[in-house]
């Protein structure tokens, strides 16, 4: 197996300034938060995804969105990706969706004004009139690194200084 990547936690100072825009809260209760919070890792030798947990308990009701700071970054090899999906049980049995459908993590979101900052805007797509529940420390999305090419006439110049849809900025 290739080693290909690292993962961090984003500074104190980043994750308080995106957990307050995500949920508000109070800055003693952030950093208890952000001291629980767990990198990604792989569950058995044979798992392909890193799982991501949960820093708090979540219940989603039918229909709910909710956009969680993870609290993690990663450093990746230029030529590989970070391809994030919702944890297959969680889709399985809620219809749990990211709203993006797959998030991509590019090896240059490590270096961007927010410090890379994974985010995951997750919402419960039920028909069955189910209820997510998350608990804090559990997987609920899952990372899966992938190499990838580029084409022989490629002749980009443009460096990544921004998160979300920063590199459609022009």
């Amino acid at each position: 197996m290739k080693r290909i990547a690292r993962f961090y936690k984003v500074s104190f100072s980043q994750f308080l300034k995106d957990w307050q825009d995500s949920f508000g809260s109070e800055p003693s209760e952030i950093k208890d938060i952000y001291e629980r919070i767990k990198l990604p890792r792989r569950a058995t030798t044979g798992s392909a995804g890193y799982d991501f947990f949960s820093p708090i308990d979540i219940d989603l009701n039918p229909g709910e969105t909710v956009k969680i700071p993870t609290g993690v970054r990663v450093q990746i090899e230029e030529g590989w990706v970070l391809s994030c999906y919702p944890r297959s049980g969680l889709g399985f049995k809620y219809r749990m969706q990211l709203n993006n459908t797959v998030g991509i993590i590019d090896s240059d979101y490590y270096y961007s004004d927010n410090e890379g900052h994974i985010f995951s805007k997750i919402t419960n797509d039920t028909n069955e009139g189910r209820v997510v529940h998350i608990v804090r420390g559990e997987g609920f999305m899952q990372g899966i690194f992938t190499e990838y090419g580029i084409t022989l006439d490629d002749d980009v110049i443009e460096i990544r200084n921004g998160g979300f849809g920063s590199t459609t900025r022009r």
